[in-house]
């Protein structure tokens, strides 16, 4: 069963285009992973210091697979001090439909 998550991420003022250069690097890592189905960056219209990621990834195991990489830790470790709170939050999602 494939595994779907979002997350968010709120640059720090004067941080956005930093934020955006690290998640643009992240996703094109993530794609090559060869368990990752989607991976999908956008920012908000009306709040552009917003960041929202849509991944899936084929199953429990590539999702594991893709917490073990390192250009993931890489990237947790540099946005410590640009987003708010230190990190994404991410919200994992169960298909109904």
């Amino acid at each position: 069963m494939a595994k779907n998550l979002y997350a968010t991420m709120k640059a720090l003022p004067g941080h956005r285009e930093k934020v955006a250069s690290l998640l643009t690097a992240l996703a094109e890592n993530v794609r090559a992973e060869p368990g990752c189905v989607r991976f999908v960056v956008y920012t908000l219209e009306a709040e552009p210091d917003l960041f929202h990621v849509e991944e899936s990834y084929r199953d429990e195991a590539a999702f594991k697979a893709h917490m073990g990489t390192e250009h993931g830790r890489v990237f947790n470790k540099a946005i410590e001090t640009l987003v708010e709170g230190g990190a994404s939050k991410v919200v994992f999602l169960k298909e109904i439909a």
